[in-house]
């Protein structure tokens, strides 16, 4: 059994206070209410969930890209629309907290990264409701990340990354600045680190690269520039079970530590 402290049930109280009023006020009153705190994440897997959904006209095997979740809203404002997985932070959670979350309850899994990305807090971003101001975050999936079942909601749809349909609020906007962190990191080793095996091909990693960038890559000039940097190790192994040439497997040097969640 939790037992609340006297400031905590206070703060409980004061939250429930404030949403009730958000709740029932006018919509020109809801406009003047102080601004509430929510978070948004946008996550990127090589793949869709085993078993998602995909959204409308997304082919998942017509191209090489970034796959991301998203909710359909079911209620004002934007009803109807995309969204990023997100929500309100809770009284007693921290940004982080709500985010892992409300990830949890579109894949029922926890990202290999999550990293905060920018706040977002335009006055008009919310339309004619309060004011929302939102914390976004990105996460990275690696390929055995999102082994469990995907959940069965019409209102849940995996997409490419480059192909989007309309968002809600400016939500397009949170996805194109975290593309935009991404394609600046994708150079780093713990990138790549984070969406592959501990093993893995030079055409693996090509793959990943092309995801991130949105574009091919001339095969041999990323084969030179790849091997050139000094980051990758020669594992002595060969890839097996594949219908071409066995390729040969590489693996990250200790030195380039993989990228971590920042505490």
């Amino acid at each position: 059994m939790v037992t609340m402290t006297i400031s905590s049930r206070m703060r409980f109280k004061a939250a429930s206070v404030r949403a009730t009023n958000a709740r029932t006020a006018s919509v020109s009153k809801r406009r003047t209410l102080p601004p509430a705190v929510a978070v948004s994440t946008i996550a990127f897997a090589l793949q869709p969930q085993p078993g998602a959904s995909l959204g409308p006209d997304v082919n998942a095997g017509s191209r090489t890209t970034l796959w991301i979740p998203l909710v359909r809203r079911t209620r004002l404002p934007f009803r109807g629309l995309w969204a990023l997985p997100g929500g309100p932070t809770q009284w007693n959670e921290t940004l982080t907290d709500t985010a892992l979350r409300t990830l949890n309850d579109v894949t029922r899994s926890e990202p290999g990264y999550l990293e905060q990305l920018y706040s977002f807090g335009g006055i008009e971003r919310s339309a004619k409701a309060q004011r929302l101001v939102t914390i976004a975050y990105w996460a990275l999936y690696g390929e055995h990340q999102l082994g469990h079942e995907a959940v069965k909601d019409k209102n849940l749809a995996w997409f490419s990354a480059d192909q989007l349909p309309a968002l809600a609020f400016d939500h397009a906007e949170i996805v194109a600045h975290a593309l935009d962190r991404l394609r600046v990191k994708s150079g780093y080793a713990e990138i790549a680190h984070r969406f592959l095996g501990p093993e893995f091909t030079l055409g693996q990693l090509r793959a990943v690269h092309e995801a991130i960038l949105g574009e091919s890559v001339d095969a041999a000039n990323f084969r030179r520039q790849a091997l050139s940097r000094g980051t990758l190790v020669d594992t002595g192994r060969q890839e097996t079970g594949g219908a071409h040439r066995p390729s040969r497997l590489y693996r990250f040097r200790e030195a380039s530590q993989p990228l971590r969640s920042p505490p």
